[in-house]
């Protein structure tokens, strides 16, 4: 390939991301050192880093971001164990698959909102689940701060659950079954098979979920905000302490936003760290 049709290739595509990652992200970390209010946009006032330093003495931000981290560490392997043992399940199915696939499926395909509405409407007085408990414990259900956490969490576990079963079940089927039947041979039980023949195939698509699934749980937010609202601001995870930092008529600072936005990025990329690490790795080894 020649030099000028090498940069007819590489202009275009380094134009967009210019235009849509680098300038944003430039565009961010400016604004997050200047004071900025959403009713004064056009005045913005010079902080340095006062926006970073007011954040991180903040204790609600930090309540946020430990929940967002409990949110994270919980429901990305909680999901991803539950998507795979269904996925075996069904691989194991012949009649009906198509039925079960399209009602497990049902939980991803609604919208967070309106399936947080109605997984909000389960506990509510009057809520099946509520009445469920009044009728087991003869008291009735009430959502405090120390149960809203792992209510949410258990949403965003049926939420997403979809997303790794489809995953993993295309996953098994291009797994050769001669691989399966000479581990039987060997003398492998089913977990022995489990773990030396399926897991292996599936290592692409587990770090794939892993990855997705950290980066949207990381950043959730519309169901978090429907269940927990103003009521239960311990249950805020960074997302909705952004959106409220710069949306609060009282507050409306869009320069703590951005900053918040910023320290987000980093956040992600922190986390993303080791899988991106693994990914690295797992492709040098099979170059050689």
């Amino acid at each position: 390939m020649n030099r000028r049709t090498f940069w007819g290739f590489t202009i275009p595509s380094v134009g967009v991301m210019l235009v849509l990652m680098v300038f944003p992200l430039v565009t961010t970390i400016w604004f997050s050192l200047h004071r900025l209010k959403i009713d004064d946009i056009d005045n913005p006032t010079w902080l340095g880093l006062e926006n970073y330093r007011e954040l991180l003495s903040d204790e609600q931000f930090w309540a946020a971001f430990r929940f967002t981290l409990i949110f994270v560490l919980v429901t990305v392997p909680v999901h991803m164990i539950f998507g795979l043992g269904v996925a075996l399940l069904l691989d194991k199915v012949t009649r009906g698959r198509a039925i079960y696939m399209a009602a497990l499926l049902l939980p991803f395909i609604v919208t967070p909102v309106v399936g947080t509405v109605i997984y909000k409407d389960l506990f509510e007085r009057g809520g099946l689940l509520a009445w469920l408990y009044e009728v087991i414990r003869d008291t009735p259900f009430v959502v405090t701060k120390g149960n809203v956490k792992w209510l949410i969490i258990i949403q965003q576990v049926w939420h997403v659950m979809p997303f790794s079963l489809i995953t993993f079940f295309a996953g098994l089927q291009t797994l050769p079954t001669e691989r399966s039947e000479a581990a039987a041979i060997d003398g492998a039980n089913y977990w022995r098979n489990l773990w030396h023949v399926v897991l292996p195939h599936l290592r692409v698509l587990l770090l794939f979920v892993a990855l997705i699934s950290i980066m949207d749980a990381y950043r959730v937010y519309d169901s978090v905000f429907v269940f927990a609202g103003d009521r239960f601001t311990e249950a805020h995870t960074l997302q909705v302490y952004n959106v409220e930092q710069v949306l609060d008529p009282n507050i409306g600072r869009l320069g703590k936003g951005y900053a918040i936005a910023v320290l987000n990025i980093v956040g992600i990329f922190v986390v993303l760290i080791p899988f991106l690490w693994k990914s690295y790795k797992d492709q040098i080894a099979e170059r050689h």
